[in-house]
């Protein structure tokens, strides 16, 4: 009987070997790209997104851009999105914070990131693994739902999933087995229709196991 931690370290092996990449979807040149893109991501398709940034980004290159930017320009280039209005008001409130109190950088840290409007612990946690490299679990719904399945967490609550998996993964791995979970629940662990016979962790996985025992 394998203990979680036992688990999670072949989950990580088993998902490193299927998607050796393991990069985040969301095209971005630059921490603020990243930072705008992630916004824009929630509750939209990180293909949306990547249709829409490319008009963002060349109409606005700097943090100074943004601040300055006029909301209704924005909520138009962004519309497509989804919560278009809260998203661009957001956008240029996080920029004008940036500049007010973190010299029109992106921080490096949770906690000065869920200090900018319009971001949360999933956001935070992006920025820190993508773009500093810094130990991270990024608590998406694909994360989420596969962290259950596996038998790695019994909890929906991103902020217990995050703290729980914090203590099972290698620090060194998290943040790329996190985009890798995307990708899983993409293709093969997907919401409500999961390809279980094709999974690379159905041989330690407390779902596949409790359907086939069910049989």
């Amino acid at each position: 009987m394998l203990d979680k931690k036992e688990k999670a370290a072949l989950a990580v092996a088993a998902l490193k070997q299927k998607y050796p990449e393991g990069i985040c979807s969301l095209n971005a040149e630059n921490p603020l790209q990243l930072l705008i893109a992630t916004r824009l991501s929630a509750q939209c398709t990180d293909a949306r997104v990547n249709m829409v940034t490319p008009v963002l980004f060349e109409r606005y290159k700097t943090v100074e851009d943004f601040a300055e930017a006029k909301l209704e320009d924005v909520e138009q280039i962004i519309h497509s999105c989804g919560f278009f209005r809260a998203k661009a008001k957001d956008i240029i409130g996080m920029c004008r914070k940036m500049i007010s109190d973190f010299g029109g950088k992106v921080p490096d840290n949770i906690d000065d990131l869920t200090s900018l409007p319009g971001v949360g612990r999933k956001t935070a946690n992006l920025i820190v693994g993508d773009v500093y490299g810094k130990p991270a679990v990024v608590a998406d719904t694909h994360l989420i739902r596969i962290s259950n399945l596996l038998g790695l967490a019994a909890t929906k609550d991103p902020l217990k999933i995050e703290m729980q998996l914090r203590e099972l993964l290698d620090p060194a791995e998290s943040n790329d087995f996190c985009h890798r979970c995307v990708l899983h629940g993409r293709d093969t662990c997907i919401s409500g229709r999961p390809k279980c016979e094709q999974c690379v962790m159905k041989a330690f996985c407390s779902h596949y196991e409790s359907s086939q025992s069910k049989e």
